[in-house]
C-alpha cells in the first residue's frame, strides 16, 4: 500500500528526512575554512588539500547511482539508516585522523554513507507527499535545507575551527547525526519494496572506477599538467571504462540506468542541467572562503559568519519557488534562476586583492542564494517527475549524482584553471593579486557556465510521457511524446499542481 502523508505525522518525517539531507550538504562544505588548518595538522600537499573536498565528492557522487538502486530494491528507509549510521562513524574516524591517508580515506566513507542517504531521503519524502501542493511545499523544504547546509558548513567550520580546532568539524557531524538517526527511526514509516529485479554490480563497478579515474586526472593535471603521462592515461582509462560501462548496461537484465527511466518526464534534460549547477555550486564554496582567508585576512569565524546572507537568500528562494513556478511556468523559473545565479557569480569576478566583504561579496552572495536555491528546488522536481514509483530511489540517486559528479569535476576543473592563472600571475604580480587573480577567473567561468545552461532551459519543455508503473522496456516503447509545453501543462511537483 502506497504511504502517504496522512499515514503519520508527516511534518515530523519532513523534518528528520530534512536533517539527513541537511547533514550531507553540511558535510560537502564544512572542511573548506578549515582546509589551511588541516593541511598544516595532518601534512597535506597542495593537491592532497583538494582531495580533502573530493574524496568525499568523488565517492558520492559515483556511488549515489548505486545507493538509490539499493533503496528500491532493499527498502528506502532501511538503506536510510544504515547509511546514516556509515556517514556518523566515518565522521568520528575523520576527526581522530592523525595523517593524510586516513584522513582522505574517512571521508570517502563518508562520501558512501551519504550515497545511500540522499536518494533514500528524497524517495521517502516523494512518497510521503503526493502529487500537488503538499509535495511543492516539501521540495521547497528540501531545496531550503540543501542550500542551507552548504552556506551552514562554511560558518559551523569557521566557529568551530577558531574555537576547538579543526577535528570538531567531524566530531560534530558524527553528533549531529545522532537526533537524525533517531527521528528517522521514530517518525519514518517503513514502507513496502517496490523495486525488483537483481543489483547490477559489474554495472557499479565500472562507472565508479571510471568516475574516479576521471576526477584523479583532472585534478592531477593542476600540479603535473594537461600533457603529463599519468594524466592522459587517467583520461584514456576513465573512456575505457566509461565504453565497458554502456556495454555492461546493455547486456545486463537489470541494468544500473534502465532506458526506461530516460523515458520518463524530463529526466534527461533536467539531470544535465543539474550537472552545469553543480559543477560550479562545490567550487563556489571552495573558493569564496580561500578568498576571504587568504586575500582579504578574515579569520575562520568571520568568513563563516560572512555566508549568513547568502544562507537567508537561499532560504527565502527555495519557498519562492513553487509560487515563482506556478505564476510563470517551469522553464521561465529555471531560466531565470540561472542567469540571477550567474549575475552574482559575473559580480564575484571583479573582486580586487584590496576588496571588501561588504562591496564585493555581500551583493553577489544574495543573488546567487536566490538563483541557486530556485534553480534546484525546480531542478530537483523535474528530474523526478513522471518517474515510476518502483524506481523512484535511482531517480532520486540520478539526480543527486549529476549534480555532485558535477561539481568533482567542476572543482577539478576551475581549481586547475585558478591554479594555472594564479601561477603565471605570480611572475609579474604580487601573491595576494596572483591568488585573486585566480578566483575571479574561477567565477568568470562559473557564470559562463550558468549562461550556457540557462540556453538549454527551454529544451525543458520537450516532456516525454511519464514511464507506467510496470517496469518492462517493451511496455516503455509503447509510450507516447507528450509535446504539450510544461508552460500550460500540469506542472512539475514543486509547482504544487500536476
Amino acid at each position: 500500500m502506497r504511504i502517504t502523508a496522512t499515514t503519520r505525522n508527516p511534518g515530523a518525517a519532513l523534518a528528520a528526512l530534512a536533517g539527513a539531507q541537511f547533514t550531507v550538504m553540511l558535510a560537502t562544505s564544512i572542511v573548506n575554512v578549515a582546509l589551511p588548518q588541516i593541511r598544516a595538522g595532518v601534512g597535506l600537499s597542495d593537491s592532497g588539500t583538494t582531495w580533502v573536498v573530493n574524496a568525499y565528492g568523488l565517492a558520492f557522487g559515483a556511488l549515489l547511482l548505486a545507493g538509490g538502486r539499493a533503496a528500491d530494491l532493499l527498502g528506502r528507509r532501511r538503506v536510510l539508516i544504515a547509511g546514516l549510521a556509515v556517514f556518523g562513524a566515518a565522521s568520528l574516524a575523520a576527526g581522530l585522523a592523525v595523517s593524510s591517508p586516513v584522513l582522505i580515506a574517512a571521508r570517502a566513507v563518508q562520501g558512501l554513507g551519504a550515497a545511500a542517504i540522499a536518494p533514500a531521503a528524497l524517495a521517502l519524502v516523494m512518497d510521503l507527499f503526493p502529487p500537488g501542493s503538499g509535495r511543492g511545499r516539501a521540495l521547497g523544504v528540501w531545496g531550503a535545507v540543501s542550500g542551507a547546509g552548504g552556506a551552514a558548513g562554511v560558518l559551523l567550520g569557521g566557529v568551530l575551527t577558531q574555537a576547538w580546532g579543526w577535528q570538531w568539524i567531524f566530531f560534530a557531524v558524527a553528533i549531529g547525526i545522532l537526533p537524525v538517526l533517531a527521528g528517522t527511526a521514530m517518525s519514518v514509516p517503513r514502507a513496502p519494496v517496490t523495486g525488483s529485479g537483481r543489483f547490477d554490480l559489474p554495472g557499479t563497478t565500472t562507472v565508479t572506477l571510471a568516475l574516479t579515474a576521471l576526477v584523479w586526472g583532472l585534478t592531477t593535471a593542476r600540479r603535473s599538467g594537461w600533457t603529463d603521462t599519468a594524466v592522459l592515461g587517467a583520461f584514456a582509462l576513465a573512456a575505457v571504462l566509461l565504453a565497458a560501462f554502456v556495454l555492461v548496461e546493455r547486456r545486463h537484465p537489470n541494468p544500473l540506468l534502465p532506458p526506461r527511466l530516460f523515458r520518463a518526464g524530463r529526466v534527461t534534460v533536467g539531470n544535465a542541467l543539474m550537472a552545469l549547477l553543480g559543477s560550479v555550486w562545490i567550487a563556489l564554496f571552495f573558493f569564496l572562503p580561500l578568498y576571504q582567508q587568504q586575500v582579504l585576512g578574515s579569520s575562520p569565524l568571520v568568513t563563516g559568519l560572512g555566508q549568513l546572507p547568502l544562507a537567508a537568500a537561499n532560504m527565502l528562494g527555495s519557498a519562492l519557488a513553487p509560487r515563482i513556478s506556478r505564476r510563470i511556468g517551469a522553464t521561465a523559473t529555471v531560466t531565470g534562476a540561472l542567469l540571477t545565479e550567474a549575475a552574482g557569480l559575473l559580480w564575484l569576478s571583479r573582486i580586487s586583492a584590496d576588496g571588501s566583504y561588504l562591496a564585493d561579496l555581500l551583493g553577489p552572495g544574495i543573488l546567487i542564494g536566490l538563483g541557486l536555491s530556485i534553480a534546484f528546488v525546480q531542478l530537483t522536481a523535474l528530474s523526478v517527475e513522471g518517474v515510476p514509483r518502483q524506481d523512484a530511489g535511482l531517480a532520486g540517486g540520478l539526480v543527486n549524482t549529476s549534480r555532485q559528479v558535477g561539481g568533482a569535476i567542476g572543482l577539478a576543473v576551475l581549481a586547475t584553471l585558478a591554479g594555472t592563472v594564479t601561477t603565471h600571475a605570480a611572475a609579474h604580480q604580487p601573491q595576494l593579486e596572483a591568488l585573486t587573480a585566480g578566483y575571479r577567473t574561477a567565477f568568470g567561468v562559473s557564470a559562463a557556465v550558468l549562461v550556457a545552461a540557462a540556453a538549454l532551459a527551454p529544451l525543458l519543455t520537450r516532456r516525454t510521457a511519464a514511464a507506467p508503473s510496470r517496469a518492462t522496456d517493451k511496455t516503455d516503447k509503447t509510450n507516447k511524446t507528450n509535446k504539450t509545453s510544461p508552460d500550460h501543462a500540469p506542472q512539475p511537483a514543486a509547482d504544487g499542481r500536476r
